[in-house]
């Protein structure tokens, strides 16, 4: 019973975190989604079905759970943040090893993610289309 209730405040706090996301730039959603449909899959499977069946968000978890892809447009807005980031940081007061090392962290991230394959969708299909012409 205590493991359930811990998965599941993990997966409340998560969808909290994630819709602050949504209304504050820079805070990220669909990580805490993932972070909450996975707490799911462990104390709460209704919230997992509902995050999955999500119109908005739904797809982007499956993607990444079935075949680890970000969209495009996701790694493009989270490469946008980091820049923006970098450059905040750059000029803020922080200390040098902030400065130093937030930049090196932020662009592992970024190699990372552009690694990550796409999802197959409409937009995937017109581009492979225009791109074959």
């Amino acid at each position: 019973m205590i493991r359930v209730v811990a998965w599941r405040l993990l997966a409340v706090f998560c969808v909290a975190l994630g819709m602050i996301g949504v209304v504050i730039p820079g805070l990220p959603t669909v990580p805490f989604l993932l972070l909450a449909a996975w707490a799911g899959t462990h104390g709460w499977p209704r919230l997992e079905a509902w995050l999955l069946g999500h119109p908005r968000y739904g797809s982007s978890i499956r993607d990444w759970r079935e075949h680890g892809a970000v969209s495009r447009r996701a790694k493009i807005a989270a490469s946008v943040m980091m820049l923006l980031s970098v450059m905040i940081i750059s000029f803020s007061g922080a200390h040098v090893a902030v400065k130093l090392g937030v930049p090196l962290i932020l662009a592992v991230t970024v190699v990372w993610l552009w690694a990550r394959p796409e999802p197959w969708g409409a937009n995937t299909e017109q581009e492979n289309k225009q791109a074959d012409r």
